[in-house]
């Protein structure tokens, strides 16, 4: 069975759209290549760095893309994780199924240092139960 391409959008790539590509690798393994994507490129977060090395996924060596690095790449699925990628999300010439998951963004939490992570891992957790579910409903 050939490998799933599989593409994961999100505004900045930074955080949301870096944890569903860790773990979707991590579900996935040898099923599927998956990528990651944003409209902009923000960098890797620190947070979702950290907060996924905490769960046993290193994210650390994962690239901040935008969407034309990718342009020429055929998807098998495209997962938007925010609504701001599904309202914008481009045309993709092929025969991509597309979902969507509106996972709140962490980000833009606020509080103590402690509380701001505490909003990291409950996304990661959300993110983490959609991709195993995602895996076993698509590639087993």
């Amino acid at each position: 069975m050939p490998k799933k391409n599989i593409l994961v959008l999100c505004t900045g790539n930074s955080c949301r759209s870096q944890m569903a590509e860790g773990y979707l690798r991590y579900f996935c393994n040898d099923k599927s290549e998956v990528y990651s994507a944003g409209f902009e490129a923000h960098g890797l977060n620190p947070k979702a760095v950290q907060v996924m090395l905490e769960d046993g996924i290193d994210i650390s060596h994962h690239t901040s893309n935008q969407i034309d690095d990718y342009k020429h790449t055929g998807f098998d699925y495209v997962i938007t994780v925010c609504d701001n990628a599904k309202e914008n999300c481009p045309y993709f010439p092929s025969t991509a199924k597309k979902y969507h998951y509106n996972f709140p963004d962490p980000v833009k939490a606020s509080g103590t240092e402690e509380e701001i992570l505490q909003q990291f891992r409950a996304v990661r957790d959300t993110i983490k139960d959609y991709c195993k579910k995602f895996a076993v409903d698509h590639l087993a």
